[in-house]
């Protein structure tokens, strides 16, 4: 997910954007900025407030599998990136600009170094989230070689199933049963695409308290899982539980385990207290997407992934998974 010009100035008069980690002292700004660019180029009436109920910043800055970027100019903060590391997944955002400092480059200078740390983890599928209506966003990204593909979308749904069968939570089991757990989740995601590694999103959901992982039980094993937040630290929103990723293992039982999937984010939903839940539906992942619809979620926003060289990756017919790339 991004927001910026994507017609940038990069001309010999231009001041050189410096990139580097992003630093614990650099969060509060980068959040200002974060909200301020989203907020204009959505043309909020106030851009300083918007998204105020969620954070997209520090917990990402915090967390072992996110590689955060912050890109000065004379020292002073003006644009973030942040690389998101699923194993042999990757996806980059929000990447955001000062409003005010677009068309200088700073964007250029963040993909710069974001695509040198893909290449640094030999990532095999890289994607990223964008505006599915911004012909500007989407040319630049088809520079870096990514090409949009199909639209994601953003759905909700009122939160009211109280049970659901056969699921457990990852917060309330034992150190070493939650030792267990990561491995199965690593074992259902490596059936759906191979080196899909969800670990490092389900140990800093639960170290940062972000909200929890749903874990639908098997005959022998996991069965599918999903990584859910909630809370005003967490990616979600007022009162809402958001399925950040979420997937069933492939198989012949791959519709009913994500069905009890469903069924097991509601329930936490609820038993968090939260009227809302919130998922993200490639529409490549036709069965997955029209099983949400059915439910009686609704679209939010509606967006586009681009895939680097055009890969299809995981989004393809018969995957059972709800992801968000924003």
């Amino acid at each position: 997910m991004s927001d910026h010009n994507a017609s940038e100035n990069t001309g010999p008069n231009a001041r050189r954007p410096v990139v580097g980690k992003l630093d614990e002292q650099d969060l509060p700004e980068a959040a200002r900025i974060f909200r301020l660019a989203f907020g204009t180029f959505l043309k909020v009436p106030d851009p300083e407030t918007f998204w105020a109920d969620r954070d997209y910043v520090y917990s990402r800055q915090r967390a072992a599998h996110v590689a955060s970027y912050g890109a000065t100019l004379d020292g002073e903060l003006v644009g973030s990136n942040f690389v998101t590391n699923w194993g042999s997944v990757g996806f980059f955002g929000p990447l955001t600009v000062r409003p005010d400092l677009q068309e200088r480059g700073i964007a250029r200078a963040l993909l710069a170094k974001t695509m040198e740390q893909f290449n640094a983890w030999n990532t095999r599928h890289v994607g990223l989230f964008t505006f599915s209506d911004s012909a500007k966003h989407i040319a630049l990204y088809q520079k870096y070689g990514f090409f949009a593909r199909f639209l994601t979308a953003i759905m909700s749904a009122r939160a009211v199933r109280h049970t659901a069968a056969g699921w457990l939570r990852f917060s309330e089991l034992s150190e070493a049963q939650r030792e267990e757990a990561l491995q199965s989740c690593r074992n259902v995601a490596e059936t759906v695409y191979p080196g899909l590694d969800l670990s490092g999103e389900i140990s800093a959901t639960h170290a940062q308290g972000l909200g929890d992982t749903v874990l639908v039980e098997g005959v022998r094993d996991i069965a599918a899982f999903a990584v859910c937040h909630y809370g005003p630290r967490s990616e979600a929103g007022a009162d809402t539980c958001f399925v950040k990723f979420g997937a069933a293992r492939d198989g012949g039982s791959a519709e009913h385990h994500y069905l009890q999937l469903l069924d097991a984010c509601e329930a936490l939903a609820v038993a968090a207290g939260m009227s809302n839940v919130l998922a993200g539906a490639n529409m490549a992942r036709h069965e997955a997407y029209r099983h949400l619809v059915a439910r009686g979620f609704r679209s939010e926003i509606q967006g586009v992934t681009m895939h680097r060289q055009n890969d299809p990756g995981y989004c393809h017919p018969g995957a059972y998974i709800i992801d968000d790339w924003r």
